[in-house]
This record gives C-alpha cells, structure tokens and sequence, in this order.
C-alpha cells in the first residue's frame, strides 16, 4: 500500500479516531501530542443522531462510551437568590450519549492504541514536502520521514499554521471567551449545573462534591493574551467577572488554587480546501466551533471517511483528501453554525435578551423543535460503508 506512514499530529478525539481506523486499514499512524498524556478534565461533548452513533458503533466503542456516559445533565439558569428562572432537560445538551472529553479521549486512545504509535509531550515545528513524503521535524530535535501528515490539533492547530498559513487567516472570534476549571474538593457544587447570568457574563458550577467544576463565559471584543500564561488568564477572568453577584466570588476564589485552566475565545474555523499536498485537517482544525458546533460528532465522523477515502484510493492522496472533503465538508458547516449562536445563548447581551432566551426555551413546543432540528442536522450525511477496505 502506498502512503502507508502517516503522521497525526492531536490526540485528543479527532487524531485517536483517524489512527484506530487508519491501522484497521493497513497503515502505520503515528500520533504525536504536546501534552505530556493524555489531558485530564474538559467539559462533557454529546453525540446525538443516527450518523454519530453509527460511526461509534462501527468503530467498537459504543457500548464503552455508554458505560462511562454521564447521563446527561439538566441546566438550571438561577436569579441572585437561588430561584430557577429557567429549567432545560438534559437532552438538551446531552445528546443522545454524553461523555467528558477525557473519558472520550481515553476510550479512543485504549481502542486504537496497539495498533499505533503514540509520541507524547512533543510536537511538529516544521514540514517540508518532497516529492515522496513530508520531512517533519519535532521539537524534541527528532526528525522523520512520512508519506502524509494529518492535523488534528484543534482550533489552533500547528500543523495548519505551518502548511496553510497564520491562525488569523481562518479563526474567527465570535465575540466571547469561556473557561472551565475544576473546583477545590469539598466544594458545594450541584450534581447538575446551576448557572447565573448577568448581562454579558455566565457563571455556573456543578458536578457534585465528587467532582465539582466551574464554568463561565463572558462577551468581550477580541482579547490579547498568552494562550500559555495560566497567571495572565486568571487575571482577566477576575477583571471579567469583578462584582457579580451570585457565588461568583467563591468560584472565582478557587482559582487561585486549579492547576489546570481552559480558557479560549467562542471562534469558528473556515479553511478551504482542508488539504494542500500531502497535508490534510480533520475535526477542529478544519472545521471546528469552540464550544455548541457538535465538534466531537464532526470529529469522529471526519475521521471515519478520511481514514475510508484514504483506504479506497489506490494510493491517490489528493484524490482521497477531495473525497474527504466533498462528503464532510457541507454536513461540518451546519453542524459549526450552532457555535454562532451559543455566547448568545449562554450570555445574552443585554436584560432583553436574557429575558427572551428564558421566555423561548421555557416554551416546551418551541423547544422539542430545536432539540428536533439539532438532531436532523447530524444526519444530513451520506455516509459510506468502507467494511471492503479493511486490511
């Protein structure tokens, strides 16, 4: 098989998913990962619709990811004194199957893991093509040969940067910035999310005392700041949030304290095409929403038919990365658009606007239309069977 030795570079959902497939095939993946391990924490992803779990299923982890799943939670919008002023039921979130984004990376990574091979705590710091494959090399000072090099590194994908051009060509900011962090043990958290809003500004927390986290989001222009300076981003969540009622000083107490932080902008990614050589994306470097654009589905389903197209080609990449692209690329796009919409839903701008978010999703009829509409968007694929490729 020609092009057999491909390079992933992210192994957080996107990457383990195209490796299990690809070694299923015949190939010999290799993924590569800046984090030391597998990351810890993140918010729960959903999977909803008859194409999510179809690709699950074909793929072995289904039933796995069911008995790890969290059920679903309910979301609770309170006033400043604790009473509910809007109440979603879990589907509502959670989709058909609702994983924490670390479970779902462990369950892909055991799936695919003696098949391929896994680099941890290094990373890509350039690609040059050469007529027979892409000369990588790695920040660690290694340096490889491949036949092909995917990018599954998320939103602010590396190998994008180093094959397509800077983010700022194809991150858009949608006008608001997220952060999740773990709360101190013991905190007084709700099994289910209980959330505050002011104009502009979510603070939520839940999980129980087991496992309790918080959530906020808040509307802001774009932001300048160091994606790995934790100190400078603990400092614009407290100007972000300075005098909101609620428990929103506890909350923001604890994170003086978290060892991990996520925070990033709500932002969108628009590249075309997804290939150039024998350089591909796939999941969230291609097409991703930061938070409500189902990406995890979108992952895994792009995934699939990469790994397929690249199966089925006889050995012709750019025709398999055209094939790739022109099934996923339209289905990606309205799945992405729910992530326009979800600073507005979380935080709505203004006291209007909080007030006709809680009016429209408190009315039953108008909300099983939206949960209906999500789910038919997740099925607006044709997607292939590849069983005849497997090695």
């Amino acid at each position: 098989m020609a092009d057999k030795r491909v390079l992933i570079s992210g192994a957080s959902v996107a990457g383990p998913a195209l490796a299990y497939w690809l070694a299923r095939y015949g190939f010999e993946p290799t993924v590569v990962e800046i984090a030391p391990a597998l990351r810890g924490g993140g918010a729960a992803v959903d999977f909803r619709g008859e194409t999510h779990l179809t690709v699950l299923e074909r793929m072995g982890v289904l039933d796995r990811l069911r008995e790890v799943q969290t059920g679903g939670s309910p979301m609770t919008f309170v006033d400043e004194r604790g009473r509910t002023v809007l109440h979603l039921p879990a589907d509502f979130a959670g989709g058909d199957v609702e994983v924490l984004r670390s479970d779902l990376s462990r369950v892909l990574h055991e799936h695919g893991r003696a098949r391929a091979d896994y680099v941890f705590g290094d990373s890509i710091t350039a690609l040059t093509e050469t007529p027979d494959g892409v000369d990588v090399t790695f920040a660690s000072g290694a340096r490889r040969t491949f036949d092909l090099v995917i990018g599954a590194d998320g939103i602010h994908s590396r190998v994008r940067a180093l094959a397509f051009g800077p983010e700022e060509r194809f991150v858009s900011h949608l006008g608001y910035y997220v952060a999740s962090w773990d709360l101190p043990a013991g905190f007084d958290a709700p099994a289910a999310p209980l959330s505050y809003n002011v104009p502009g500004r979510l603070v939520s927390t839940g999980g129980g005392p087991d496992r309790p986290g918080a959530f906020v989001a808040f509307k802001s222009p774009r932001l300048e700041y160091d994606r790995h300076d934790v100190a400078g981003q603990r400092r614009l969540l407290l100007d972000a949030f300075r005098g909101v009622g609620w428990r929103t000083p506890e909350v923001l107490a604890s994170l003086a304290h978290t060892t991990e932080l996520y925070f990033d902008s709500i932002s969108r990614v628009d590249v075309r095409p997804w290939s150039r050589g024998r350089v591909a994306l796939v999941g969230d470097a291609a097409c991703g929403a930061t938070i409500g654009g189902m990406g995890a589905g979108t992952a895994v389903v792009g995934a699939y038919v990469l790994a397929g197209e690249l199966a089925t080609a006889n050995g012709d990449h750019e025709a398999a990365f055209r094939r790739y692209e022109d099934r996923v690329r339209d289905y990606a796009r309205r799945c992405q658009k729910g992530g326009d919409r979800t600073g507005k839903f979380l935080a709505p701008a203004s006291r209007f606007a909080l007030l006709a978010r809680n009016g429209l999703l408190g009315n039953k009829f108008l909300l099983d239309l939206m949960l209906k509409a999500g789910k038919d968007i997740t099925n607006k694929i044709d997607l292939p069977d590849y069983a005849h490729a497997a090695a």
